[in-house]
């Protein structure tokens, strides 16, 4: 990342710019080119041109003439294109557009520059690409304009071209008008105002809200107590520094240091304080102080204010002694570690749907507006993965739908191509690191991510899945058994992996025990596995969701249990395990039949093809299926359904075998419901005798036939009948179960009413 650094100096508040352009550039494109826009944003920003217009009549002496307008200038630009390399005259090693750009450098001047981006939708003449006479030469200079210190921004149009360099020539004017009453130096000369900020982010959405609370939150700071101080944290990836760098931009004007420091390294962080301590001046040469005090001592006594943002700080430890203690500053942290002091830490969400939409379409210029809601979906709203889209969509000329259908057959690869604007890194590449790290100093932690890779994206109970269950270890592979029974029988083994995890912000945490993990961290998490170990992690993933699960669907209690599951073993478990029926089961009894009865069908298609039309388990999911499409308010098909497998289930299981049983009293059952309670009663009556003699006369199952034959019997038109089968159904339960069971004061009711359906009013009053 390219930096801008040093003073500003103007002539009564106008800059003196110098354009520095190929001769194409003045004619190209056709109609408005290049130079013309670079010159209107000099004039709208009040300032003034100098640029090489008159460059082919000075012939005699071109180099001397180039260095006389440079030195006439206190602002350089540079607009490089592609045919660029003519070599100066007695200095082949050097040509004229790098001439010029080293001599703004020898003068201390701000250069600009901004590179035409040959990737881009210019219509570019093969005349204006690179000649190949001086390809290597132009090649390596752009190089080195990008390593060299300077702000430097890409750009495809003339109009990009003048909306940037507006702006640009804006910020440096402000640097000067607006801050030079206040930066004295300690002789009282006038000061030097020490900028270094990264360029302002070129694509920049959906961050209003954040910047707002950025200035709320250090204004309520800015106390006489010391600095204020923020840290925006968050995943690697969303776009935290980009927030910062844009907040530092919009704050130049009010502060004499806007200084920009890379703190990954501790290395890297002190010697970046040792140019802020030179920049400021602080020390005499023979000064051994240490620089970081040194900075302190002036920052604590500046009058104007300052800004410091510490980018990439890995925690709270590696920044500490390089915080001002003093001073009327603001200190701004990006961090993807989220332990931060009460109050300091704020942070950098992904974006949402529409947002992130927004983004695709206006980045790409494809208006396929549904397309790029799925594709953000994909994404997870993750800045740095849809600009990394973005950037391949372009690079490819592809459309948005091309680039969805592409990743999502491979994910993993797209994750790795890609080269987004302002970011030297992938998605993938971002977080190698971290992945790295964890493996050295936290491997429980990656054992951790591994697990939650399979799980759902979003709210994972860790408290339900990681607890030591009977068996459940020799249910996975015994690769991943070592590993996962210290996570299933050591709470303070997790405490650790997660709060390793939270060190990067991989996962997010919530007060009831719940972790979240962004949809492409699993990604890139699972697809870096060899596959036989991301089945072996599936696997486990999937038997720690089914054994968490309730043993009974049918009480209210479990229903939030199986509520937090749901999305877990939709993500881990096949379609034809024993956990997914158990799942539809639980939709069906706390009410939502019709996604009861389509779960339950897609559990059985899946047995169908696993272990064939007629297994048990295949038959069991057919039966549920039968069963939810009647509760659906399908009486006639259920009934049908079942009639067309009670002589499978005979056949299969036996004629007296227990499930054969229950699926002749769902046959009975919604024969009635269908409405022809004659011949539900008659199947109950066939069915009642075949229960008592193989459960007995007390077991739960006879006692339901014979409640269901009362019912029915009624229903056929012989109330009393049924007020007697119910009154004797009555004192068999009371003598069993008491007066007050349930079942008891339900056969009661049924009692009342046949009695009064068969005339005797004060009976089923009493």
């Amino acid at each position: 990342m390219a930096f801008q650094s040093g003073s500003v100096s103007t002539v009564e508040g106008s800059l003196r710019v110098f354009l520095s352009h190929t001769s194409e550039l003045r004619t190209y494109p056709p109609g408005r080119s290049f130079v013309a826009a670079a010159e209107q944003a000099v004039t709208r920003a009040g300032s003034t041109v100098l640029d090489m217009e008159y460059f082919p009549a000075r012939e005699d002496q071109p180099a001397a003439y180039c260095q006389e307008q440079v030195l006439r200038a206190d602002t350089y630009v540079g607009i490089i294109g592609f045919r660029y390399g003519s070599p100066v005259q007695d200095q082949p090693e050097q040509s004229y557009t790098e001439l010029e750009f080293d001599a703004a450098a020898e003068l201390g001047l701000p250069r600009l520059v901004f590179l035409l981006d040959e990737d881009a939708v210019l219509p570019l003449p093969q005349s204006y690409l690179s000649d190949p006479q001086y390809a290597e030469r132009q090649r390596a200079f752009r190089e080195r304009v990008r390593a060299a210190g300077v702000t430097v921004q890409r750009v495809e149009s003339p109009d990009r071209l003048e909306t940037l360099l507006f702006h640009s020539l804006t910020v440096l004017k402000q640097q000067s008008a607006e801050g030079k009453a206040t930066r004295e130096s300690r002789e009282g000369a006038p000061a030097r105002m020490a900028v270094r900020l990264a360029p302002r982010p070129l694509f920049l959405t959906g961050r209003e809200g954040l910047l707002a609370e950025l200035t709320t939150r250090f204004a309520a700071a800015g106390t006489e107590a010391g600095p204020g101080t923020v840290v925006l944290c968050g995943l690697g990836g969303a776009g935290k520094t980009s927030v910062a760098v844009e907040y530092a931009h919009r704050h130049l004007a009010e502060v004499g240091v806007d200084w920009q420091l890379d703190a990954e390294d501790p290395t890297v962080l002190a010697a970046g304080f040792s140019e802020l301590a030179a920049e400021l001046e602080t020390r005499d040469p023979l000064d051994t102080r240490d620089p970081v005090a040194s900075a302190h001592g002036v920052l604590a006594v500046l009058p104007a204010g300052w800004l410091l943002v510490f980018d990439n700080v890995p925690d709270r430890t590696a920044v500490q002694r390089f915080l001002p203690p003093a001073g009327r500053g603001r200190v701004l942290i990006t961090s993807q570690n989220q332990n931060w002091p009460p109050g300091q830490a704020l942070e950098v969400p992904v974006l949402g749907a529409e947002t992130a939409a927004d983004f695709l379409v206006n980045r790409t210029g494809d208006p396929d507006r549904q397309t790029a809601r799925e594709l953000a979906g994909e994404l997870g709203g993750l800045p740095l993965a849809l600009e990394q889209a973005a950037a391949y969509i372009q690079a490819t000329a592809d459309t948005l739908a091309g680039y969805l259908a592409l990743f999502r057959r491979r994910r993993l690869d797209l994750l790795h191509r890609g080269e987004p604007a302002e970011h030297s890194e992938t998605v993938a590449a971002t977080w190698a690191l971290a992945f790295a790290r964890l493996e050295e100093s936290a491997p429980a932690a990656v054992d951790l991510l591994r697990l939650l890779a399979f799980c759902a994206p979003e709210a994972i109970p860790l408290r339900l899945l990681l607890r030591p269950r009977p068996g459940i270890v020799g249910r996975v592979n015994r690769q991943v058994a070592l590993v996962l029974v210290p996570l299933l029988e050591d709470p303070l083994t997790v405490s650790d992996a997660i709060a390793a995890l939270r060190r990067y912000s991989l996962i997010s945490t919530t007060v009831g025990g719940e972790v979240s993990m962004h949809r492409l961290v699993q990604a890139v998490t699972s697809g870096q596995m060899p596959a036989d170990l991301s089945r072996a992690w599936q696997q486990a993933a999937a038997a720690l969701i089914e054994a968490a699960l309730p043993d009974d669907p049918q009480l209210p209690d479990t229903w939030p249990v199986f509520a937090s599951l749901v999305p877990h073993a939709q993500a881990a478990l096949t379609m034809d395990s024993d956990g997914m029926g158990h799942i539809a089961a639980y939709l069906g009894y706390s009410g939502s039949y019709a996604a009861a009865r389509d779960l339950a069908g897609t559990v059985h298609e899946a047995r169908v093809r696993s272990l064939g039309a007629e297994d048990l388990l295949t038959l069991d999911a057919r039966t549920d299926v039968a069963f939810w499409t009647g509760k659906t308010g399908d009486a006639c098909g259920a009934r049908d359904q079942f009639a067309a497998l009670v002589p499978v289930r005979e056949r299969v299981s036996g004629p007296e075998q227990q499930e054969t049983l229950k699926a002749r009293g769902n046959l009975a059952r919604w024969t009635g419901e269908a409405g022809d309670p004659a011949a539900a009663r008659d199947q109950y009556a066939l069915l009642a005798p075949v229960r008592k003699r193989i459960l007995g006369p007390e077991h739960p199952d006879t006692l339901k036939v014979r409640a269901d034959l009362a019912r029915w019997t009624g229903e056929a038109g012989d109330p009393a009948h049924a007020r007697d089968q119910a009154a004797a159904l009555l004192s068999q339960l009371e003598r069993v179960a008491g007066a007050e069971h349930p079942w008891a004061r339900t056969v009661r009711a049924t009692l009342a009413f046949w009695a009064g359906q068969a005339g005797n009013a004060p009976a089923a009053r009493d």
